[in-house]
């Protein structure tokens, strides 16, 4: 088998750009938003369109129904006993309204400038997938003797609930080498990072109804109860706003600390404190030191308060007592916390707090701890170094992606990382935008870790 070349992939990038971004366009531009009922016609044409891309490129793909929106597997054969690696990226994606959120371009028409493409989904996550895409014709043209299946999931971002069983079916065959996910962001475009522990999740929502409606607040404020008043205090009493802390007992007794080992690669990662409040657009910060705000996003859990429903929000005041209030609110988990356990502990406590506040666990995904070490983690850092040219950095994530602790526990391979996106390129916010640099890098990465896995000899970090 001969070796790729930089030089070659660099050719090969050029000559399908076109092709890239037509196709790029085809799926930015249908509105695949699974948490909106409005977008059910939108997910089963985004499926669609996604199982003819895989086909033009040469794949088998099949578009499998599931109890919620469907997936889409794309399959290219290998030789018989060649290994198979399993490619992993979602096609849903987040809201977008233009006028709310101050879009500069429309967040469903794909907008090119320059070498920046612009639309909702171009980064998060269908531009990394097509990279992916492209990186397997890359391969296949090579010689490259691997077999490769693509998952291309089409409810991540509402927590993946109908993956599993659908894990379950495609695990009956011989089990994937491993699974390469491509659904994070570096720390800085001057360096590539790969993900090696991701936090779980759980959300709540809190509700107080203390009257039949609103009523005129000289006839009963001060007798009557005020229910947005009464979530804030408790609030208030979950957590220390200022600091984080969470007030709950029992919260933090799960939590594993950090190494010292740890805590030097994240000091390590090129993490800089000036362009993280930059590109998230932060003025003020609960910590100022660069190894405490990693700390912080990537090996500590949260509770953040998401959003308050209740009462008088227009111009000016209207003196009157809501009777009906909520509180959206979650928390994000390390390693080794549960979330039904961390359900149960925020629940017992609200309840002893305020027996009236009706509350619902919603949204859990257990965190996921991965590993820097190893033949699949060398294989990513043989890859991205030939890619960009720098080797990555193995960090933490502070997000959380379902489908990984899923394919973990039901395929039983090993999970790897390799990232694409930029902390500029918008994750869930306004002008969402992808790059050329970043999908021709990714192109030629996958493409390089196809190799790494058909190699005779095994896995081999030392060439570039």
């Amino acid at each position: 088998m001969a070796s790729l070349r930089r030089a070659d992939l660099a050719q090969f990038a050029e000559r399908v750009r076109p092709e890239y971004e037509r196709a790029l366009r085809t799926l930015v531009e249908i509105p695949t938003v699974s948490s909106h009922p409005a977008h059910e016609a939108d997910m089963d044409r985004g499926a669609a369109a996604a199982a003819r891309l895989v086909r033009a490129a040469g794949g088998r793909a099949r578009v499998l129904r599931t109890a919620g929106h469907p997936l889409v597997v794309g399959d290219f054969p290998g030789p018989r006993g060649a290994p198979t690696v399993l490619l992993y990226n979602h096609l849903d994606v987040q809201p977008a309204d233009r006028e709310a959120e101050g879009w500069r371009t429309e967040p469903f028409r794909f907008v090119r400038r320059g070498r920046r493409y612009f639309g909702r989904g171009t980064t998060d996550d269908k531009g990394p997938a097509l990279a992916a895409l492209f990186g397997v014709r890359a391969a296949r043209a090579a010689g490259v003797p691997v077999g490769v299946r693509l998952l291309w999931e089409m409810e991540e971002e509402i927590g993946s609930p109908s993956l599993e069983p659908m894990l379950r079916r495609l695990a009956t065959r011989i089990p994937p080498h491993s699974v390469v996910v491509s659904d994070a962001a570096w720390l800085d475009r001057r360096r590539p990072t790969s993900i090696a522990g991701l936090r779980g999740f759980v959300g709540f929502h809190l509700s107080l109804d203390t009257a039949r409606g609103e009523a005129h607040s000289g006839d009963v404020g001060g007798a009557a109860r005020n229910p947005i008043a009464e979530l804030m205090a408790l609030v208030a009493d979950l957590h220390d706003a200022r600091s984080g802390r969470v007030k709950v007992p029992g919260f933090y007794d799960d939590v594993v600390p950090l190494t010292a080992r740890e805590r030097a690669d994240f000091g390590r990662s090129g993490f800089s404190l000036a362009t993280y409040k930059r590109d998230n657009h932060l003025r003020l910060l609960r910590a100022s030191g660069p190894v405490e705000v990693l700390e912080r996003i990537w090996a500590r859990p949260t509770f953040e308060v998401h959003g308050v429903v209740g009462g008088y929000t227009g111009p000016g005041i209207k003196a009157t007592v809501p009777g009906h209030a909520e509180v959206k609110v979650s928390c994000r988990l390390v390693p080794r916390q549960r979330p039904e356990r961390i359900a149960r502990l925020v629940t017992a406590f609200v309840r002893k707090r305020n027996p009236d506040v009706v509350v619902r666990a919603e949204g859990a995904s257990l965190p996921y701890e991965g590993s820097s070490q190893g033949p699949v983690a060398d294989a990513v850092r043989a890859a991205m170094s030939f890619a960009f040219g720098r080797t990555p950095a193995f960090v933490r994530d502070g997000g959380t992606i379902g489908a990984v602790v899923s394919m973990g526990r039901i395929l039983r391979c090993p999970i790897a990382f390799l990232n694409l996106s930029l902390p500029e390129h918008g994750y869930h916010a306004p002008n969402e935008n992808f790059d050329w640099d970043q999908a021709a890098g990714g192109m030629a990465a996958f493409a390089r870790y196809l190799e790494e896995v058909a190699r005779p000899s095994g896995f081999r970090s030392d060439r570039s």
